[in-house]
């Protein structure tokens, strides 16, 4: 059986914000997180199965339950460790896709973290791990549709995972472990209630998005959705280079985040931002700066400029400023609108100045001028 072909993630129409929200959880799992709140239809859920698609393949241990990163010794499961010292060096090796898992509405705690066998440890002595949703989703992305709609503590459990990056299980004296990275996506329709603010706090990045009003824009929705309907395979095959690309420059951030620097000017910028907008805890500063160095690795650069903490502070900071019980919504929105513009100007701003410190040397071969940057 074929398998079912997904809606390009290149195809979306507009909707930019949330793709970037997903797309820098991507380059770097450990931001934690992205919420999108908006009405139905309006590509919540084709974002996030479309963002899996494209995303390259991983290599992980041979017949490992959790796909374990070969490379990164340090994150095995209990399994792959045991594997390791009873002499199988190296573990062999095999390639993958992307897993997506879709969790429901209705999982209990023993679904997401999974369970240990205790009666047969106890009769036999031996530890039996039965793996969870968060064994699934290791390394790939977990889907949460309606997660304003799941038990709070198995919210808390799931986050706490995509925080730390790994699920402990403990029974009775007995514990297991393995690796729990994912890009976690959580979509709710607000007209059906809203998370708690503590849990809404621990979303690293939050978008809202609303059905797009431009007329042109409307049509293209319409007429690819019409496209993709009659002929998948023929719609997707005509976005592939587009989700090529977009799939090797994801990969290339990946590689390039851990280089990417920050100055100290860089943490004041993101500590006065924080702090004028009286933003509770310190989650948020922490946030913007994983953000801001993905958006740099996306953007190829070593270094991350203030409009990459600008536009990382976009997703991570109006959820917050909302939650202020002392401040109104609206003038804290338009308060942090006007920080983040001026952010962007700085960069602008830098830039102008880079190019006018350039001067004109001259070409002893032809007399003419030529413009060459200072220190080259």
């Amino acid at each position: 059986m074929n398998q079912k072909v997904i809606f390009p993630f290149t195809a979306i129409v507009g909707q930019e914000r949330m793709m970037r929200g997903l797309i820098l959880n991507a380059v770097d799992p450990r931001i934690g997180g992205v919420l999108i709140r908006g009405e139905r239809g309006t590509a919540k859920s084709t974002a996030a199965r479309a963002l899996a698609a494209l995303l390259p393949p991983i290599a992980v241990v041979q017949d490992c339950r959790f796909g374990c990163d070969p490379l990164k010794p340090t994150t095995w499961c209990t399994e792959c460790q045991e594997r390791f010292l009873q002499g199988e060096d190296p573990l062999p090796v095999e390639t993958k896709t992307t897993p997506f898992v879709n969790l429901p509405v209705s999982a209990t705690e023993d679904r997401v973290v999974g369970t240990l066998d205790i009666e047969r440890a106890i009769q036999k002595g031996e530890r039996h791990f039965e793996p969870g949703v968060l064994a699934s989703a290791n390394r790939g992305l977990l889907y949460i549709d309606e997660v304003n709609l799941l038990d709070d503590h198995v919210v808390d459990i799931l986050l706490d995972s995509a925080a730390m990056g790994m699920n402990v299980v403990e029974r009775e004296g007995i514990s297991f472990s393995h690796p729990a990275r994912f890009i976690l996506v959580g979509t709710m329709n607000p007209e059906e209630g809203d998370l708690r603010p503590q849990l809404l706090d621990r979303f690293a990045f939050s978008v809202e998005i609303r059905g797009i009003l431009d007329k042109a824009q409307r049509v293209e929705i319409m007429r690819r959705n019409i496209a993709f309907e009659s002929d998948p395979e023929a719609f997707r095959e005509n976005f592939l280079d587009q989700e090529l690309a977009l799939s090797q420059r994801i990969e290339h951030a990946r590689r390039l985040v851990e280089e990417v620097g920050y100055t100290q000017r860089d943490l004041l910028i993101i500590a006065d931002l924080t702090s004028s907008m009286e933003v509770d805890g310190h989650r948020s500063d922490l946030v913007i700066l994983k953000g801001a160095r993905a958006q740099a690795a996306f953007d190829g650069r070593d270094h991350i400029t203030p409009t990459d903490i600008a536009l990382a502070a976009e997703l991570a900071l109006p959820h917050r400023v909302k939650a202020g019980p002392f401040r109104k919504s609206e003038s804290g929105v338009e308060s942090l609108n006007a920080k983040i513009a001026d952010l962007k100007m700085q960069t602008t701003l830098a830039e102008t100045k880079d190019d006018s410190t350039q001067e004109p040397e001259q070409d002893p071969d032809d007399g003419k001028k030529k413009v060459m940057p200072r220190g080259t």
